[in-house]
């Protein structure tokens, strides 16, 4: 693995029986690179998101972050390997405030002292402009404010890898605009991989695109460069268009 290359996967499979999701997908990561997953519905872009952040265990191929591979290591372990997941499930506790909710992930880390913990807090909460909601309960809360509370829950425990999937999902123009500065504003502190289906979010915040179909990638480049492709344009946005997975 080249010095920068903070994750790297290799030949990965993944079936469900009969059916191959994901077909020998191979991808490298650098250190405080934006990378999105694009790709029209079942294309396995957000099977290979899973077999990344260990929800799912490959079928074959290796995958391999920091420099450790994860094979056999549980959903938690490799969060505590300082891998951060943003799933389309709700995570926050609705009866706690946002600020419990985020102290409470922030103390995840067991070497965190209480000051640190609370600063690391006070942080987060300036950074996600959450002053206003910081004592309201996670259940009052907007879907927008909702979703960037629950950034802030994935980022409480300072990873060095995030893992958003679609986290522009049911947001408003201007919501949008501000999850994607946020989101860009990630790479000063981890490597960022997105599963999106706005293109305008991707657009927004892409540094590299790999588009996905049927199970393999299909091409790989700037958004420019991928967006602009005719094989993408076809199973994207020609006879696709309006599959969102």
């Amino acid at each position: 693995m080249a010095p920068d290359t903070v994750v790297e996967a290799t030949g990965v499979v993944m079936r469900f029986g009969g059916v191959t999701a994901v077909d020998g997908a191979s991808m490298k990561l650098r250190r405080s690179e934006l990378r999105c997953l694009i790709g029209p519905n079942g294309a396995g872009k957000s099977t290979f998101f899973k077999c990344l952040s260990g929800q799912l265990a490959p079928t074959e191929g290796e995958i391999v972050l920091n420099g450790e591979s994860t094979a056999g290591r549980m959903v938690h372990e490799i969060a505590r390997h300082g891998v951060g997941v943003k799933t389309q499930v709700p995570s926050l506790m609705n009866g706690l405030s946002v600020h419990e909710n985020l102290w409470l992930a922030a103390r995840s880390i067991p070497s965190r002292t209480r000051s640190e913990v609370l600063t690391s807090v006070d942080a987060l909460i300036d950074q996600l402009g959450l002053g206003p909601h910081v004592w309201s309960a996670a259940g009052s809360l907007a879907h927008g404010q909702r979703q960037i509370v629950e950034l802030g829950v994935v980022l409480a425990p300072d990873p060095w890898l995030v893992l958003l999937d679609e986290p522009a999902g049911g947001l408003t123009r201007d919501e949008v605009e501000r999850m994607a500065e946020l989101v860009t504003e990630l790479t000063a502190r981890a490597t960022v991989v997105v599963v999106e289906h706005d293109m305008n979010f991707v657009r927004a915040i892409a540094q590299t695109v790999t588009a996905f179909h049927r199970g393999r990638i299909l091409a790989e480049g700037t958004a420019g460069e991928v967006l602009a492709d005719e094989r993408v344009r076809d199973v994207y946005l020609g006879k696709h268009h309006g599959e969102h997975k």
